[in-house]
């Protein structure tokens, strides 16, 4: 990688554009701890809310005595559901259909529980006071009185005939009966097949835990009958009109959401939940703001969980190794209501994963979405992109082991190639681009696959089991929506971005500012970006599906080529000249064939202090709306591998190489970045974090001393190198990067895992691969080898 620029370079004019690693420049602000997230906040007047949560999974809420809670100092008020009479619930707008053709369901999802509480964390009561102690003093006081009822905790249970129903309108406690893919054709594949894998595989359920908790200030604005909502988000134009349609019932112009600084989210901030409308009225009751921190213990029950689906995973061969289709059945867990956005993860996008790199000709998905008493399950860094890759690379190392193939030349045989493009994959996606066996081959290289097997002698010289795996990956972002591209030439010489995704610490403002020095030649010192004020957006998609630069960087690239045709408009005024003989690059506009021109920050100061041209434009701001775009598909290899200690079941990943093709890369050190934080997230899932409930619904991994998430020391020193293959469905050539981390990293991981083990007998083993997990698992095969013997 190059060396990094020096701040003081960013004036010069096309320096760092497109494809140049320029370093953050929110960093010095952040590290310096200037960032200003939504806890450091202190709006005049503010109250402090606390909620009351139920402490049972499953129960009747027969009564709230709030009495004592309200005789105490300091409390102004406790809400409980009776006070949001008149508002809407949470709602979830996914068109999905049952199997027989009969809608999802969608039970209602009230903001406070109305007569029954179905998960432990399950907001009941918000309680207002004077301070931050006096209003967790008196939450303690508020008395529940709950009637037990029985509690299921895993989809397997929630199935189970005679299990208790969670809502009335949901028989057997089922969401959604989803089906897709051909089951004719997938079945006869099936029927014909040399060989057939077959594999029970677990995604584990997690806890998303970002940096900074959540955390809400709802004002009320008496005079315009308005409401305002600052808070941690992942974009605030897609909330404020959920916010203000669905739960609110409110013109979208009577909402307003403000978000800074956010430290991480990973799909987890996306959307609303239940705490945002009773601060809203508190607010309006009291007449002041009421701000509400999460408490880290709160958040482990509060915040969505990620992931959670069982599956049989079956892959159908040829005699000589060609994939004929793939099949899946499973059961996914909802949680105690649907998540705004449940349960597309689970289905739909595992579907399309699945199918990766491969030509896969038909699959057949099949997964029953059903109700538990436990936290609900929402988007975790992927959602439903690793899991796709992590079942089908899982199948392909299974079927290579049984067939006595090459596990690599299994791959190659069935890869996509790029005579192939574009593709249609059986998913009814078109595939636009890539290289996937130049990107298998050269990740190959680049990990010293063949020098793997004296590494491999030297880990069993020192008692230790090594394996290698493979994570051949790739992943479907999410379409763009509508996105704004807003260029703002403001008084003091800067220009501001405007746009409707939202940085939750992924750093937009350096390439978005890459994009527009690249496009208009402004010096990077001079550009600011404002996503974070809903009344100032007229679209946004927020941040989310490995987007962003999609939807941003090619809203920005058709706003400035708007800004340079005003421009010339502008500067032919100024310049004495046609328009057709007015040429812009890098920044300047000029007269054609001349030296006589005027810079673009120089022409948009002329143009406010107005021009004598009555014809020439007014101003050169541009408030642009980029209109949806298809999806793109990044892809890559990561190659992994992982040293197992089988006296302690402990696994250490020694060695991970990753070569990804992520299309254009506007700049490359932030990519990597963002791939090392979703490998070590992947590493965490495979390895580490394990979500557990007891018989009664008690989440029993409910803090960092029993929730393992990796450490620094956990992560292997990243190779990183790039082969791009630009995507020709946007402009700038990009596909997007900020999940791959994960889709690469749980294959690789994993199949080295099962590398390490196999020689002890050990096929599969799921995760989270724990030292427990994995000492029982050698336990269990040396005791059946010498049962054998």
């Amino acid at each position: 990688m190059n060396a990094r620029p020096d701040a003081r370079d960013f004036a010069t004019p096309q320096k760092f554009g497109i494809g140049q690693p320029v370093p953050r420049a929110e960093d010095p602000v952040l590290v310096r701890g200037e960032g200003r997230y939504t806890d450091d906040l202190a709006l005049d007047g503010q109250a402090y809310g606390v909620f009351v949560r139920s402490p049972i999974a499953h129960g009747h809420l027969r009564g709230i005595d709030a009495e004592a809670a309200l005789a105490m100092p300091g409390v102004l008020a406790v809400l409980t559901a009776a006070d949001l009479d008149g508002y809407g619930t949470i709602g979830n707008a996914l068109p999905f259909k049952n199997q027989d053709g009969t809608p999802m369901r969608k039970p209602p999802h009230p903001s406070l529980s109305i007569d029954r509480v179905r998960y432990v964390g399950e907001p009941v009561a918000l309680v207002v006071a004077e301070t931050l102690a006096e209003a967790r003093d008196a939450a303690e006081a508020v008395v529940l009185d709950i009637e037990d009822l029985p509690v299921v905790t895993t989809p397997d249970e929630a199935a189970a005939e005679g299990a208790p129903l969670l809502h009335d309108d949901a028989p057997g406690n089922l969401a959604l009966d989803f089906r897709t893919g051909d089951q004719a054709a997938t079945e006869a594949a099936f029927a014909k097949a040399a060989h057939v894998t077959s594999l029970d595989l677990l995604n584990n359920r997690l806890v998303i835990n970002p940096m900074e908790p959540r955390s809400a200030i709802g004002v009320y604005e008496p005079e315009d009958g308005r409401f305002t909502l600052h808070v941690g988000s992942q974009g605030v134009f897609g909330l404020r009109n959920t916010l203000a349609e669905g739960v609110l019932k409110l013109p979208r112009d009577k909402v307003r959401v403000l978000t800074g600084n956010v430290g991480g989210s990973f799909g987890m901030k996306a959307p609303v939940y239940p705490e945002y409308l009773p601060l809203l009225e508190a607010a309006k009751r009291l007449g002041r703001p009421v701000k509400w921190t999460d408490l880290r213990s709160e958040s482990f029950l509060s915040d969505h969980h990620g992931r959670d689906v069982a599956v049989t995973a079956d892959l159908a061969l040829d005699a000589e190794g060609n994939f004929l289709a793939f099949r899946v059945k499973g059961r996914a867990n909802m949680g105690g209501y649907l998540n705004p956005l449940a349960p597309l993860f689970q289905t739909v996008n595992i579907a399309r994963n699945m199918v990766g790199v491969y030509r896969t000709p038909v699959f057949d998905v099949e997964v029953a979405c059903l109700f538990t008493n436990t936290t609900p399950i929402g988007a975790y860094r992927g959602a439903g992109r690793p899991e796709g890759n992590y079942f089908i690379e899982r199948l392909i190392d299974t079927a290579a082991a049984e067939m006595n193939l090459d596990r690599v030349e299994l791959r190659r045989r069935n890869h996509i190639r790029p005579a192939d493009m574009p593709y249609k994959a059986p998913s009814g996606l078109t595939y636009d681009s890539g290289d996937f066996p130049a990107v298998l081959d050269r990740a190959l290289q680049a990990a010293d696959w063949d020098g793997f097997a004296a590494r491999r002698a030297e880990s069993e010289a020192r008692g230790k089991l090594r394996g290698i795996g493979i994570g051949d990956y790739l992943e479907i972002t999410a379409p763009p929506q509508n996105e704004m591209g807003g260029i703002r030439f403001e008084a003091d010489g800067t220009v501001t971005i405007i746009t409707g995704t939202l940085d939750y610490g992924q750093g937009h403002l350096t390439p978005f500012a890459q994009v527009l020095h690249d496009r208009l030649g402004i010096p990077l010192d001079r550009i600011r970006l404002l996503q974070g004020d809903s009344d100032q957006l007229i679209a946004g998609g927020g941040t989310g599906g490995s987007k962003s630069l999609m939807a941003s960087g090619t809203a920005l690239v058709e706003a400035g080529d708007l800004v340079i045709a005003k421009g010339r408009e502008a500067a032919a005024s100024v310049l004495e000249a046609g328009p057709a003989d007015i040429e812009f690059r890098e920044g300047r506009f000029t007269i054609a064939g001349t030296d006589r021109g005027i810079g673009l920050l120089e022409l948009a100061a002329k143009v406010r202090a107005g021009l004598p041209d009555p014809s020439a434009p007014k101003s050169l701001d541009v408030a642009h709306t980029h209109k949806e775009s298809p999806s793109a598909f990044p892809n890559g290899c990561h190659v992994a591998e992982v040293e197992v200690d089988p006296e302690t079941g402990v696994a250490t990943v020694l060695r991970y190489t990753t070569v990804n093709d992520f299309g254009t890369l506007v700049n490359p050190m932030l990519v990597e970045g963002q791939l090392h934080g979703g490998v070590v997230q992947g590493i965490g899932q495979a390895l580490m974090e394990r979500t557990a409930y007891d018989e009664q619904g008690q989440l029993v991994t409910g803090s960092f001393m029993d929730y393992c998430l990796p450490r620094a020391s956990d992560a292997p020193f990243m190779g990183f190198e790039s082969h791009a293959v630009p995507a020709t469905t946007n402009p700038l050539g990009v596909k997007g990067c900020g999940e791959a981390g994960c889709a690469g990293s749980l294959p690789s991981v994993m199949n080295a895992l099962v590398d390490a083990l196999r020689p002890r007998g050990i096929r599969h083993i799921n995760m989270p691969a724990t030292p427990q997990a994995i000492w029982s698992a050698l336990q269990d095969a040396g005791q059946e080898e010498g049962e054998a013997a």
